[in-house]
């Protein structure tokens, strides 16, 4: 199976660290956030595609001295990042696998809710926030079944904590067959991805124990404390 990590982003609001070092090499407990993200898919899918764009010399670098995934490949987001929808349009023609995990390069998971989610044939990551209002809302049908996800809804909408799509997201390779259409903020969202797939497949809802988002410096800081290790084992 391949896998994707969502790599192209500029940092914007973690500068000022990221004025000078991509978002994903920024150190968290001694590794580069990549290299826990590289541990997080390993032994689950055979070959990495990393999303690039923004100092991708470095993140090439990276790739070139790390030792957990010798088949991987570095997909260039052209002609400049328009969303996330779009990393994984860029993605298309470099796939070898019919079955692909993606992740947000920023978002560390639980590598056994990975694993579970990698044996669904459509599926999306989970966890309760009580903070919904500043991610995307999964919503269910009356019969429990994944409909779609409400980014950024109003506080008031649902009751908290409600269940939040954490960045994380099984695909198969017929996805592409859907057209995306731009958001009001002119980008193209994988969220948007799964939704459209919920219209003729059943995708699974699978709740991680474990996420750990890196937004800005702060996070990052209070993410050092963090027993990463227990959820994405070391070799």
């Amino acid at each position: 199976m391949d896998g994707i990590i969502l790599a192209g982003g500029a940092g914007t609001r973690m500068r000022p660290l990221t004025l000078t070092t991509p978002k994903p090499l920024l150190s968290l407990q001694n590794r580069p956030i990549l290299e826990w993200s590289l541990l997080s898919l390993r032994g689950i899918v055979d070959r990495v595609l990393i999303v690039v764009h923004y100092l991708k010399a470095q993140i090439a670098d990276f790739m070139a001295r790390q030792a957990l995934f010798t088949d991987y490949r570095l997909v260039e987001q052209l002609p400049r990042p328009l969303g996330t929808g779009h990393a994984l349009q860029c993605c298309r023609d470099c796939l070898k696998r019919d079955e692909f995990l993606v992740i947000n390069g920023d978002d560390l998971f639980s590598r056994s809710a990975l694993s579970q989610l990698s044996r669904q044939r459509y599926g999306i990551l989970s966890a309760p926030r009580q903070d919904y209002e500043r991610y995307g809302v999964i919503v269910k049908n009356v019969a429990g079944a994944f409909q779609s996800i409400d980014e950024k809804p109003p506080r008031d909408r649902y009751p908290a904590p409600a269940p939040c799509s954490i960045g994380a997201y099984k695909f198969r390779a017929d996805i592409f067959d859907y057209a995306l259409e731009k958001t009001a903020r002119g980008e193209y969202e994988i969220s948007d991805y799964m939704t459209a797939a919920a219209c003729d497949e059943a995708v699974a809802v699978v709740d991680s124990p474990f996420w750990l988002p890196i937004g800005d410096p702060a996070a990052l800081e209070a993410a050092q404390s963090v027993d990463v290790a227990r959820w994405i084992p070391v070799p």
